[in-house]
């Protein structure tokens, strides 16, 4: 490592290039502010990301005049959600019935997502992108951040910007570099994700089987089924030590039509451990610093919802700041309207989550009980008001938001 700096200045220092930090680099590189977006990995080819992208976002990348062209990428679509008890199929959510141009949740790797979108940016001369930079400090003068500092290929680059975006997802650097005070709940369960064959004749959509202490998700990715095994919090320690055969035949006695599929799993290599979390920050800003997305809120996976609340929080972080960027009359009033417009859709999402945690989840994991729907929400969702109301929830949010 040399001792000199790479010294560089723009409008907007954007950390992290998931679907927060590069829906924002873009939509603000569009609206020509000097915007540099900072990733820390060499490219964006992790698996078991949220690969889920639903109608609120399609809409909004239609607006950008982009959802024809996303479409022309290898995909496909959810139209329904079912959940499989021993009482039967139920029908959770039926996203046909919305009124929107995609009436569907979008399956697509978040890196051919995140591929396309930075192809996008770099059309437009005010855009860059630093793969592999890995922030280790934040530029303070005076209480007011003024960027970053971060290292790469070992050397040591600063990077002065008007406004610091942290993007950098539910571990992110930014946000404790920053000292933001996170409050946590307690999600009841962890996930284990992983891909087994599809075959010509299997449902379509996504189905969650639910039963004998079993949790087990589905969702159709075309030749393959990318499936997620909720187990109790903190117990993958345990479940490995049972050894693989024992949780095949786990899977097998939850979803019985797919036992022979999971045979396909012959290592602990193909199963992605996710810690599941969630939480957020109190306050979303410093002088000159923003969290968005998972960096100010982590989600849980419940519903997938997590991409596209950050993703509109982007949309929401460039509509507020692009023209005092441009202008160079930003102020903490600015960054404060951002967590104005945005928290409490997160706070509502977050709180649906927790009681579908704690109400179903939990309940579901407990082991040699028996799980059932509750009577009641069976009957609610029979009701033609109600029944749409969780695929309008998970589709499209409680708060549609749009490009300026």
């Amino acid at each position: 490592m040399t001792d000199e700096v790479v010294r560089s200045e723009t409008q907007c220092c954007v950390v992290g290039g998931g679907p927060a930090g590069v829906v924002l680099a873009l939509l603000l590189a569009r609206k020509g502010v000097r915007v540099t977006l900072l990733e820390a990995h060499e490219d964006f080819d992790r698996d078991f990301r949220g690969d889920t992208i639903h109608p609120s976002v399609l809409e909004l990348l239609d607006e950008l005049g982009l959802a024809g062209r996303l479409h022309e990428l290898p995909h496909t679509k959810i139209h329904t959600g079912t959940i499989m008890t021993p009482d039967g199929a139920t029908t959770l959510a039926d996203f046909r019935h919305l009124r929107t141009r995609f009436p569907y949740i979008m399956m697509l790797p978040q890196a051919d997502f995140l591929g396309f979108m930075v192809g996008e940016a770099r059309k437009y001369p005010s855009f860059s992108l630093v793969m592999g930079a890995l922030v280790g400090e934040l530029i303070e003068e005076g209480g007011v951040v003024r960027g970053v500092r971060f290292e790469k290929g070992g050397a040591s680059h600063e990077v002065r910007a008007g406004v610091t975006v942290g993007a950098d997802g539910r571990g992110s650097r930014v946000r404790h570099l920053g000292r933001f005070e996170m409050t946590k709940t307690s999600p009841p369960m962890d996930v284990l994700w992983f891909r087994v064959p599809r075959r010509e004749g299997d449902p379509s959509g996504g189905v969650a089987y639910f039963g004998a202490g079993r949790e087990v998700v589905m969702l159709d990715r075309g030749t393959q089924w990318q499936v997620a095994s909720l187990i109790a919090k903190g117990s993958f320690a345990q479940v490995r030590e049972a050894g693989l055969g024992e949780f095949r035949r786990g899977l097998a006695s939850a979803v019985p039509r797919f036992a022979d599929r999971f045979e396909s799993l012959t290592g602990w290599k193909q199963i992605a451990a996710l810690s599941v979390e969630s939480g957020r920050v109190k306050r979303w800003h410093r002088p000159g610093l923003l969290l968005i997305g998972d960096a100010a809120h982590v989600m849980s996976p419940v519903g997938g919802v997590g991409i596209n609340y950050a993703i509109q929080d982007a949309v929401v972080a460039a509509n507020v700041l692009a023209r005092p960027l441009l202008e160079g009359t930003l102020k903490e009033e600015d960054l404060r309207e951002v967590q104005r417009q945005r928290e409490w859709p997160t706070r509502l999402i977050q709180a649906l989550q927790t009681q579908i945690q704690k109400r179903l989840i939990a309940l579901a994991l407990k082991p040699g009980k028996t799980f059932r729907l509750p009577a009641a929400l069976r009957l609610l969702l029979r009701l033609p008001l109600i029944r749409n109301l969780p695929a309008r929830i998970v589709g499209l949010g409680f708060k549609r938001v749009h490009v300026n």
